[in-house]
């Protein structure tokens, strides 16, 4: 999976996970922080994982942990931006 991937990755993580989070309604964050968030959480945990060297074999883990971390990232800042 190259940097295309990474990308395309981030935007449906994210986008899907704006939908789905429970307090989307009540939250000030719109849907390009969302996607900012998705696409941030997969490239950062690629670069991570390739400094580590988790990813040294390809692409076995490189798909699950991108779309855990980037799932993550929006989870989170789609929950701080909300309205209490």
């Amino acid at each position: 999976m190259g940097w295309p991937g990474i990308v395309l990755l981030g935007v449906v993580i994210g986008l899907a996970g704006w939908w789905l989070h429970p307090l989307r309604r009540t939250s000030r964050a719109r849907v390009w922080v969302a996607l900012l968030a998705g696409v941030l959480g997969a490239a950062l945990a690629r670069l991570a994982g390739n400094v580590v060297g988790l990813f040294h074999d390809g692409d076995t883990l490189e798909w699950p942990v991108c779309t855990a971390v980037a799932l993550i990232a929006v989870a989170v800042t789609v929950g701080l931006f909300s309205r209490r």
